[in-house]
């Protein structure tokens, strides 16, 4: 297994890369912290990511932010704000649309390749019951169309393909330590989970948005 990690500094990304090596697999990663990598600089982001050399069974992004100009996700309308939208589109959409344009060489194309990024169960149109969290939710349902149409380009290349976004489950962070009556996860337990899922997913899967427990995520 030969992966490259977007975000390898992060708690899921570091988590996936430890899976990974513990398996024996080579990891490639890219981060802010590691590397200077930044998703929200489109022309440097570029620029590093056309440095990486080689082919991969898996490209795995798990860059994403909650929130960036703010303490927290907004609340209500009147909490909306141009800036914290302009930033969560370029942090949760763009960015990993900025990788998922080099998936076409990243990835082998007549043998099984896996391009996985990290969603959200809330950037779910269907599955919004609460509200709230406007510009997180939009940004990662952005993201959502993003991975599905880019599944529809890929598999005509590369038909063995698997292009798909996933949903982590509710990590344990500092900031999901306010949220109860949930399922709570280690960044160690999420990342093995979803390792488990896309080794389970083939070409008729791609496109689609999972869990981490396997289970198809209503658009």
């Amino acid at each position: 297994m030969r992966a490259l990690i977007i975000g390898a500094s992060g708690g899921i990304g570091a988590a996936v890369a430890a899976q990974l090596e513990t398996r024996g697999g080579t990891v490639v990663g890219l981060s802010r912290m590691g590397d200077g990598f930044d998703v929200t600089d489109p022309e440097a982001a570029e620029a590093q990511l056309a440095a990486v050399d080689g082919v991969f069974d898996l490209v795995f992004v798990a860059t994403g932010a909650l929130a960036v100009t703010r303490a927290g996700p907004e609340k209500a309308l009147r909490d909306l704000g141009a800036g914290e939208m302009a930033a969560q589109f370029a942090v949760n959409a763009i960015g990993p649309a900025l990788v998922l344009r080099h998936a076409p060489r990243f990835l082998a194309r007549r043998e099984r390749g896996v391009f996985a990024a990290l969603s959200a169960r809330v950037g779910s149109i269907g599955d919004n019951r609460a509200g709230g969290w406007y510009s997180y939710r939009a940004s990662k349902a952005a993201l959502n169309q993003i991975v599905h149409t880019g599944a529809i380009e890929l598999a005509r290349s590369h038909p063995k393909s698997v292009c798909v976004a996933l949903h982590p489950g509710t990590v344990e962070t500092g900031f999901t330590a306010a949220f109860g009556g949930r399922e709570k996860l280690t960044a160690a337990e999420s990342a093995a989970r979803m390792l488990a899922v896309l080794e389970g997913l083939g070409p008729s899967d791609s496109g689609g948005f999972f869990d981490f427990a396997g289970e198809q995520v209503v658009w």
